[in-house]
């Protein structure tokens, strides 16, 4: 059964981390998913990052499609971690921290990963994802250098703009504190890099 994964800017600044039996496809889009199972055998499908506003986002219908062809779908991180919790009922998969996001909380939008990014490979990161923001403000919280109104000041601020304008110097002018994002607050990478170590798939 072959594999394929659709990475984009969830891997930027990474090294290769998907074995050498896993195809790595760029971000999925509308239509993609109906294309590779028309044409192949049943396989695996990582969906890890897909489209949202370049090109029309993968469709419920092409993956249920899928599904019901007999093909294993996961999701994750970003429009896989969206797709995974729509569609968990159907049989698609999800994995790590933002899907249990998306499934547990209805009210968590889709917006909550997108962030703009250049359209070709490495697919460079222009601004921050809303969920990645958050997991900073909270660790400001814990460690005491932010209160929980301030936290939701710069959250709403933030949320209430186009997820383009979401950027790091925006995040800085709001902050009342001088602290950064950091790696470890990235929770779709983090996520990605555990589903590679961990290879559930398998």
């Amino acid at each position: 059964m072959t594999t394929y994964a659709f990475v984009g800017p969830t891997a930027f600044g990474l090294p290769p981390m998907f074995p050498a039996d896993v195809e790595v496809r760029p971000p999925v889009r509308r239509g993609d998913v109906e294309t590779l199972v028309s044409t192949e055998k049943p396989g695996t499908l990582l969906i890890v990052d897909g489209t949202f506003h370049s090109y029309p986002a993968v469709g419920h219908a092409e993956l249920r499609a899928a599904l019901q062809r007999g093909w294993h779908i996961w999701g994750l991180s970003s429009m896989g971690a969206i797709r995974a919790a729509e569609m968990e009922s159907l049989g698609m998969r999800g994995y790590g921290a933002v899907y249990q996001r998306f499934a547990s909380d209805p009210s968590f939008s889709d917006d909550e990963v997108a962030l703009l990014h250049s359209a070709e490979p490495p697919y460079r990161p222009m601004s921050e994802p809303m969920v990645h923001i958050r997991c900073f403000l909270d660790s400001l919280v814990v460690e005491g250098k932010l209160s929980v109104s301030a936290a939701e000041e710069v959250a709403t601020a933030l949320k209430n703009r186009w997820y383009g304008y979401r950027t790091h110097r925006a995040l800085s002018e709001l902050l009342p504190v001088d602290d950064v994002l950091r790696a470890e607050h990235r929770l779709k990478t983090t996520d990605l890099l555990r589903f590679t170590e961990e290879q559930p798939w398998r």
